[in-house]
């Protein structure tokens, strides 16, 4: 999937995904499913990234939304632009969308500090630090310096190291697929 030539998104993904973006997920059985926390809730769906209490359950989903309305739209624009786009560069548009990466950052890291957390959400790695790390760690990538949130960028470093070295120790839910390998080839995607 070509990010910048969106031409072909109506062939590619038209009856896989509503929104015609990436990610989109086919399971074995033909059933799409699109949007990064939809796919990340299904998969961990069983499984110990996704807290058995409700209450819990219901702060990962709250993460998951800060994840997509406060640190994508701001933090993989302003890479996207720096790094991908071949038109001339909005720079009054990048230092909006890096202050506003300064800010979701500054929320988050307040929230792991006042709350002495390890984590995001209850006592374990969840589905809502996957999330909020997918952008974080290549914040640099858009200009956005991570100094002043120490506490983030730990948690980038253990969620990225736990994600390559935990995941195949984490008990997969019984409807879950595997996430690797198992993706349709008609639609590719990467976050």
């Amino acid at each position: 999937m070509d990010v910048v030539d969106r031409s072909d998104r109506l062939e590619v993904l038209g009856g896989l995904s509503p929104s015609l973006r990436v990610p989109t997920l086919v399971l074995d059985d033909g059933r799409p499913l699109a949007e990064s926390g939809a796919i990340l809730l299904y998969l961990a769906e069983g499984s110990d990234f996704l807290p058995a209490d409700r209450f819990e359950r219901a702060q990962v989903a709250q993460w998951l939304f800060f994840e997509q309305y406060e640190v994508e739209p701001k933090i993989a624009v302003a890479r996207f632009f720096l790094q991908m786009w071949p038109g001339e560069r909005d720079e009054a548009r990048i230092a909006k969308m890096r202050d506003a990466s300064r800010h979701a950052l500054r929320r988050m890291e307040r929230h792991l500090r006042d709350g002495e957390r390890e984590w995001f959400v209850g006592g374990s790695y969840s589905i809502a630090d996957i999330a909020l790390n997918g952008y974080t760690h290549v914040a640099d990538g858009a200009g956005i310096e991570l100094a002043d949130c120490r506490r983030v960028c730990v948690r980038c470093r253990i969620a990225t190291s736990n994600a390559h070295s935990t995941t195949a120790s984490r008990r997969a839910g019984p409807a879950a697929p595997r996430p690797a390998g198992r993706r349709s080839h008609r639609a590719r995607g990467r976050r």
